[in-house]
């Protein structure tokens, strides 16, 4: 079907975006974007369906680039969820259970304006088979870049849950090999530790992979044209995982001079990113314990990963390093619904403009994922992967957050409907516009 998308305010993704108002774009049969321009003089074809949008806004549907679709953000214990995928996964049953959630995940990232998202970690393949089934067109969803199980040493995080572990570097490049045969679009590793399997407060970085298990799986995968992203949450892992060459470094920690310049030139010889998560960490450290059902080591580590994280993001910027924004949905207290959150946390505790934290949230992590040629401004020859919004998001980014329209590949939903975890938003909420020193108690 083809539509006119008349008298509205475009924000069209590029990084010096200013509202364009009374535009009209025009979205083809194939779901392409074929015309933008000023509605007094666009001509609309006939046989095309006219939405007035006036007084609204218009722009890019957002890409996150973080999330584990197997989660639907409800506070659950690591032991906990993977005792739950061992029983899902065990079974064909199981495991079309699994599916079933993870379609669910995908389908409310695009009710929420999100067009484009990156999994980074989900068991036995079934985000793979998910983004096959939307492409197939058997559902509407997103556009799917899938990780499926990630890479860890025996003792690393996201074992048994997100991702397998390996004894040795043979067995780390097989993984691989394995991830590119099931149609992966990247491969995840995970070269630290996290807060909740810290060996001790103040250390949730612990390194647990090995350089040579690092090197060889970064090798391995890009061999096979297979882009890289790790989990690192300390600044030893941040340098291992560099000299590595990963691409991107999700997460982060403070950075060294030696540091900023292995991200411009990194042991690939190629430039890096860095994945800002905000959103799993505020919670846990800003949240009064009682609430979250977390222990004081918990807190105290999920209080230095929050530090690290802003800190890291700000020095990116400053260098000129590209950063990119994802959620790392599936987290406690994490939503599938919720990339908006972390755009305000971008600009309110690392300092973005309004303008950056919109064009990072769009075109800038489209760049970073390699589909900006696809997708992330609203330009002639893209896909029409749209969201609609009634007030300016350069005003309050906030206004991310009630999204009126979503169309996606040119297939529009007009009402969309997320279904919301009440409790979980309200005390979301409670620490949205928290200062770094600041906690709910």
């Amino acid at each position: 079907m083809k539509y006119a998308l008349s008298h509205v305010t475009l924000l069209d993704g590029t990084p010096d975006m200013q509202p364009q108002p009374d535009m009209t774009v025009l979205v083809d049969e194939k779901g392409l974007i074929s015309h933008v321009g000023p509605s007094t003089t666009t001509d609309i074809p006939l046989g095309t369906a006219e939405i007035d949008l006036s007084d609204k806004y218009l722009l890019p549907g957002l890409i996150n680039m973080h999330v584990h679709f197997c989660g639907s953000g409800r506070p659950i214990s690591s032991s906990g969820a993977a005792d739950l995928i061992d029983r899902v996964t065990g079974n064909p049953l199981g495991r079309a259970y699994l599916r079933h959630e993870i379609q669910k995940s995908a389908q409310t990232e695009l009710l929420s304006g999100v067009t484009t998202v990156r999994g980074v970690g989900d068991p036995v393949w079934a985000d793979v088979q998910t983004r096959n089934a939307i492409n197939a067109g058997k559902y509407l969803g997103p556009r799917m870049l899938c990780s499926g199980w990630g890479v860890t040493p025996t003792n690393g995080h996201g074992r048994g849950l997100i991702a397998k572990t390996c004894e040795t570097d043979e067995d780390a490049r097989a993984l691989v090999r394995d991830a590119f045969a099931h149609g992966a679009d990247l491969v995840k590793l995970f070269i630290t530790g996290g807060v909740f399997d810290a060996e001790k407060p103040g250390e949730p970085g612990v390194v647990r992979m090995s350089p040579q298990m690092a090197r060889a799986t970064v090798e391995e995968a890009h061999n096979l044209n297979l882009p890289t992203a790790t989990h690192v949450e300390s600044t030893d892992g941040m340098r291992l995982a560099l000299e590595a060459g990963v691409d991107t470094i999700e997460h982060g920690a403070p950075m060294t001079p030696e540091i900023v310049e292995l991200f411009h030139h990194n042991g690939a010889g190629r430039t890096s990113s860095l994945t800002t998560t905000i959103s799993p960490a505020i919670p846990l450290a800003r949240m009064d314990q009682k609430k979250t059902h977390s222990s004081e080591i918990v807190k105290l580590n999920a209080d230095v990963v929050f530090r690290g994280i802003v800190e890291a993001s700000r020095q990116a910027l400053d260098a000129g390093i590209p950063v990119g924004l994802g959620t790392d949905s599936g987290c406690p207290y994490v939503t599938q619904y919720d990339l908006w959150r972390e755009v305000v946390y971008f600009h309110e505790l690392v300092g973005a403009s309004s303008n950056l934290a919109l064009h990072t949230a769009t075109l800038g992590n489209a760049r970073l994922l390699r589909v900006d040629d696809i997708t992330g401004s609203v330009e002639v020859g893209k896909s029409a992967d749209l969201v609609v919004v009634a007030q300016n998001p350069l005003d309050d980014l906030e206004a991310l957050r009630h999204v009126e329209q979503v169309m996606m590949a040119g297939r529009l939903i007009s009402h969309p409907r997320v279904r919301h975890l009440k409790d979980l938003d309200a005390d979301l909420d409670a620490v949205l516009h928290l200062g770094p020193n600041e906690s709910v108690v």
